[in-house]
């Protein structure tokens, strides 16, 4: 900055430099406690003054009071988003500050434990590393700091019981009617976030969705309505991004869709339109992510949303949609009945295909070992009905697999060894 400058960058000068040099670095530091360098320049004869401000790696208070330019406004800085300004300019995050009066006896070992078993499973960590002792977990997972005091992660991740440290560790299913006013029944879900997931998945399975059955030859399959694999990357995404400073996660289930929301905002300088593009993994809770990253629960890479619709389109689902709204993201999940339906009568008809070409098989085995074989002859060793033979065997002949030779009582077939 300079002083004696004008606005078109000409030089005017300015009285009592000397004074001003001296008086304005105190005022600076008095005022927002930092100390400039304050230079005097002569030019043509006349003095000008020029300040040199360092860039700072915290955030610096104009009498206790922070203020953050947003292009053309300046606005002051209050509450959650003055604490994650300051914990940016910090390099860190949220779940890395912390937690107040926790020790490692607020730890759940079984938790760990679950931890540590998906993490081998996932091959994100050795086998060893299944009788490692708690206290090394958390510190090789970054949760504790230099002092030995746990961080906001640990409890969250592995905490017996959250809830005591935090006010709104909870994931909240409610089942609606025609709109949000119509409350039908509801679940809530707390403690560690580390499981959290499977208990939500074993709710929604058991009171909330349905797992539709159908078979497959003699296999009964009953999978759930929804992708599960998605289903979980969203929820996951979820637990991972949002910011546990504000509400719980709301999961509101309706006859023709789900809307799952969590809040926090779209990482500074992103759009919708870059997180449903390709990007880079920009999480909001760093050691919360990297521990559901050596779960092998998420990836690394950004692909999150990009996995969940292609989960949902494989399944010949419609793909969820994403909105940032409310100071949050919502992934709207449509559960779409008529598309389950397709998809389960596809699978049927490819059992009744499989079927036919095992029949197809049959009858051309049962020809060549006697080709004097009746339709009737024909439908008793395969067990079905003599129409169904007939309906095969003309099939047969337009393909070209097999013609008859000779009238149809006394003749005989012939199998050609081509066509399909």
């Amino acid at each position: 900055m300079y002083i004696g400058i004008d606005d078109k960058g000409n030089l005017v000068g300015v009285e009592k430099a000397k004074k001003l040099a001296e008086d304005i670095p105190n005022k600076i530091v008095s005022l927002m406690g930092i100390v400039p360098d304050v230079n005097i320049h002569k030019k043509s004869g006349l003095e000008y003054l020029e300040i040199v401000v360092k860039p700072s790696n915290v955030a610096i208070s104009l009498n206790g009071v922070y203020h953050y330019r947003c292009g053309a406004t300046k606005q002051e800085l209050r509450g959650t988003a003055l604490q994650q300004f300051i914990l940016k300019k910090m390099g860190m995050s949220w779940d890395d500050i912390v937690c107040k009066g926790a020790t490692l006896k607020d730890n759940d070992r079984k938790a760990v434990t679950y931890f540590l078993e998906k993490a081998v499973d996932a091959q994100r960590l050795p086998v060893g590393s299944l009788r490692m002792p708690t206290e090394s977990v958390l510190r090789n997972l970054n949760l504790v700091n230099e002092e030995g005091l746990l961080k906001n992660a640990a409890i969250l991740l592995f905490g017996k019981n959250p809830g005591k440290f935090f006010t709104s560790v909870e994931f909240k299913i409610g089942r609606f009617g025609k709109d949000e006013t119509d409350l039908i029944f509801q679940d809530l879900v707390d403690g560690n976030i580390i499981q959290m997931t499977d208990r939500v998945v074993e709710i929604l399975k058991s009171k909330y969705l349905i797992s539709p059955i159908h078979y497959e030859g003699l296999q009964r399959i009953e999978p759930l309505e929804i992708p599960e694999d998605a289903l979980r990357e969203a929820i996951f995404n979820s637990i991972v991004h949002r910011d546990y400073s504000g509400a719980a996660i709301q999961m509101k289930v309706y006859a023709d869709r789900i809307l799952l929301w969590n809040e926090g905002n779209l990482p500074e300088g992103f759009t919708m339109d870059d997180l449903l593009g390709e990007h880079t993994s920009r999480p909001r809770n760093k050691n919360i992510a990297n521990a559901f990253y050596r779960a092998g629960f998420i990836e690394s890479w950004g692909r999150g949303i990009q996995k969940i619709k292609s989960g949902f389109e494989t399944a010949g689902l419609a793909s969820p949609s994403f909105q940032a709204t409310m100071g949050g993201m919502m992934v709207s999940i449509w559960r779409g009945r008529d598309l389950h339906e397709k998809t389960r009568e596809k699978t049927r008809e490819k059992t009744r295909e499989k079927t036919r070409e095992k029949t197809r098989e049959k009858i051309v085995r049962l020809i060549q070992e006697d080709p004097t074989i009746t339709t009737d002859q024909l439908a008793e060793s395969l067990e079905v009905s003599v129409k169904g033979v007939e309906w095969q065997l003309n099939s047969l002949k337009r393909d070209n697999v097999v013609k008859r030779v000779g009238p149809d009582k006394g003749g005989r077939w012939e199998v050609l060894g081509k066509g399909k």
